[in-house]
């Protein structure tokens, strides 16, 4: 008798959960501090009665939050549609990839070096890497997405007007759903940026957090949900102008000026590796040391930070695709009720609003120091956003006449065969950003490689926070490399405007 051999779905899965599994020996996955039940209901009873800080100061860091997220997403989209255009160059491409991989917390990192504590930084540090995944994005709705109109132009047209009055007018609805869910997450990013200094709410989140405040960590988590959650209703295209030019006037624009002399220090030598800087060595002699500088790095640095990173990911890797799998029934009309779809909605939009980093940084304060925190973190965040994706992938099905009945029964022998190759799609999609969030959380005390880029800008160091940054940057495009490679070997895909 022969047996049906597994799917490639399938077997793909399954690797990913034995790799996970092969590596929890090796993971720091202890919970470190004394008493993190305690923390944990302190922060229970200060959620249950939330406070706010100062009105005036709140006012500012929330004009400051949203100023710069508004201004850097639209800069990030007007660039981004331009580079989109020319997509199929491959330097463009090689170039987006380099740019999209290195987090906003690096590169908040790099322009504090030119501008300070600026809106300048801010804006940068989100237009830099959004204008890179705009255009990936752009780009492949536009090949993705038929236009009949563009048929019945002239052949001798000029290619910019048949873009603009036939592609661009099929284009825009795509555009303008994947535009609002980057401002969602401009927002996030923006407020995360207050760990690095910057005063958005992340930098009152962080203050709160550390002094036990937790009362006040609920009032501003509370108003950060809420204004997620209204983004669509007021950033639409006629108040988007308005807000740009609110935030290029309210903003503290001259609080810091850009020191040409810093700029030109930093190139030529602040990033030169430290070893080169001494004129008065022989050619041999500059090669010997850079050679030992770069063995040292390269054996108590980029080795052992990469390695947890990678680590760290495919353990968040494993348990998102798990946590997908349970919570993508809560939100699906085919296996929740009415009532029920609401709760998990609810619950799938607080998870999924809440930046990993934010995430980690809680849990990092009730269990201490381990890569447990970031795992977990990443998973709760992806999985929620696979399970909301997914359950409402599975609005599309029609279930069979002779469907089973029992809620469990349907999930396995109906719902899941038919979600999983969607839901895996979804998970390899993440992966790189994953790897990314991954390495940012070395900044909270995770042994990941931005633990050692943190330590290198403390010090001074910009010639090894450069290199380590340019380590994760290879990283991350190694990964979505090998991802689109496995989403082709499974034979799975998803659509070009799915949230990146």
């Amino acid at each position: 008798m022969t047996h049906p051999q597994p799917s490639r779905p399938t077997l793909v899965g399954l690797g990913v959960l034995a790799l996970a599994i092969a590596l929890v020996p090796f993971s720091d996955l202890e919970v470190i501090a004394t008493d993190p039940w305690a923390e944990i209901r302190r922060f229970g009873a200060g959620f249950l009665a939330p406070g706010f800080p100062d009105a005036a100061e709140l006012a500012a860091s929330l004009a400051y939050t949203i100023g710069i997220a508004i201004l850097g997403v639209v800069a990030a989209g007007l660039v981004g549609f331009l580079l989109s255009t020319l997509f199929r160059s491959r330097f463009i491409r090689v170039m987006c990839s380099v740019l999209r991989s290195v987090h906003e917390l690096f590169w908040a990192l790099i322009f504090l070096q030119f501008f300070g504590p600026s809106p300048m930084t801010g804006l940068l540090a989100i237009a830099v890497p959004y204008a890179a995944i705009f255009a990936k994005v752009y780009a492949e709705i536009a090949e993705e997405t038929p236009s009949p109109s563009a048929q019945v132009i002239p052949r001798k047209s000029r290619w910019a007007s048949g873009y603009l009055y036939a592609r661009l007018p099929d284009l825009w609805p795509h555009f303008k759903i994947y535009s609002l869910y980057r401002l969602e997450c401009g927002l996030r990013s923006s407020a995360i940026l207050g760990f690095v200094g910057l005063p958005t709410l992340g930098y009152h989140l962080e203050s709160a957090f550390l002094e036990g405040r937790y009362s006040e960590v609920s009032g501003l988590l509370i108003l950060f949900y809420l204004l997620i959650a209204t983004v669509r209703y007021w950033a639409r295209p006629i108040t988007i102008p308005l807000l740009c030019l609110a935030g290029l006037a309210l903003l503290p624009w001259g609080n810091y000026a850009l020191e040409v002399t810093n700029v030109v220090r930093f190139f030529t030598e602040d990033i030169v590796p430290a070893p080169l800087r001494d004129s008065g060595q022989t050619l041999p002699e500059a090669m010997g040391a850079l050679w030992f500088w770069l063995g040292d790095l390269w054996t108590y640095q980029v080795v052992p930070g990469a390695l947890s990173t990678i680590l760290v990911t495919m353990l968040a890797l494993a348990l998102t695709g798990a946590l997908a799998l349970v919570l993508f029934p809560a939100v699906s009309p085919l296996l929740t009720a009415k009532p029920g779809r609401f709760a998990g909605n609810a619950g799938l939009v607080i998870l999924r609003s809440t930046p990993e980093y934010l995430l980690a940084f809680m849990l990092l304060q009730f269990w201490g120091p381990s890569m447990l925190p970031a795992v977990v973190a990443l998973a709760l965040h992806n999985g929620a956003i696979i399970g909301h994706l997914v359950g409402r992938h599975t609005e599309q099905f029609s279930l069979r006449l002779d469907a089973p009945r029992r809620r469990l029964d349907k999930y396995f022998y109906e719902v899941l065969p038919r979600a999983y190759p969607q839901l895996l799609a979804y998970l390899f999609y993440r992966w790189e950003v994953i790897m990314r969030e991954t390495a940012v959380f070395g900044m909270l005390g995770v042994a990941t490689l931005g633990f050692f880029i943190d330590s290198a800008f403390s010090e001074l160091r910009m010639d090894r926070a450069i290199l380590l940054i340019a380590v994760t940057a290879a990283l991350n495009i190694g990964v979505d490399i090998l991802s689109r490679r496995i989403r082709r070997y499974a034979r799975v895909s998803i659509t070009a405007d799915t949230p990146a």
